[in-house]
């Protein structure tokens, strides 16, 4: 099956690269999508672009994939199946949830000349980020690339509600299932308590298993690939 990945912030497709090539021994087909505005130098980049980026490889998938957002671009890989609710398989959100109608996209960090920069490891600190050493860090934070204001002060708009019928597998990283139940149940996260298909599962990770446990997660991946 094609599976799309989607960085979340800071990130550019290279985030992939050790998990590709375990899906692709998994026997599918990763297709890590370059977001317009993090990773091509563009600091004008919009939430628009990116959707229509993710959209387009959605378009030129051999069949209907599966697509896989990451933190924030959980909200992005939700975004493609609002707009293409009987072109996708089904959607994997790893470390996130998607914001409901209405809600800004990552307005997260200051904005700084038109671009959100990473922050440090500091508001990171704890599980997110404990499975990573230094060196990893350091890899990540000469890589990171700052966010557009356009991406990350943009309103979500999300009109279609067969979005809902699409199968959706909640990768639990930094916290746990139990936990994501109770946060959907309480109704923190609207999109999803309205979801008809919901599986929740555990991933022994930080923030960022595409680094930490690329092969752990490239077996989530391709598990929810055969699964929707």
């Amino acid at each position: 099956m094609d599976i799309l990945l989607i960085g979340g912030l800071w990130l550019d497709g290279s985030a992939w690269d050790d998990v590709v090539p375990e899906l692709e021994a998994l026997g599918h087909h990763p297709v890590p999508v370059p977001l317009p505005g993090q990773g091509d130098g563009s600091t004008s980049a919009t939430l628009d672009d990116q959707v229509a980026t993710v959209l387009a490889a959605v378009d030129a998938a051999s069949e209907k994939p599966l697509v896989v957002g990451h933190s924030a671009a959980c909200t992005l890989a939700w975004l493609a199946v609002d707009a293409r609710p009987e072109q996708v398989a089904g959607v994997a959100l790893v470390g996130g949830f998607p914001w409901d109608d209405g809600k800004l996209y990552a307005d997260l960090f200051e904005i700084t000349d038109g671009v959100m920069q990473f922050p440090g490891w500091e508001p990171f600190a704890g599980p997110d980020s404990a499975d990573l050493d230094d060196a990893a860090r350091r890899t990540f934070a000469d890589k990171a690339v700052p966010v557009p204001e356009g991406v990350a002060r943009a309103v979500v708009h999300l009109t279609d509600e067969r979005r809902f019928d699409v199968p959706v597998v909640v990768v639990c990283p930094e916290f746990t299932p139990a936990q994501a139940k109770e946060w959907i149940d309480a109704g923190d996260v609207p999109e999803l308590a309205r979801a008809k298909h919901v599986d929740l599962v555990d991933l022994d990770s930080g923030h960022w298993p595409m680094f930490s446990r690329p092969a752990e997660l490239a077996a989530v991946l391709a598990s929810a690939a055969e699964s929707v």
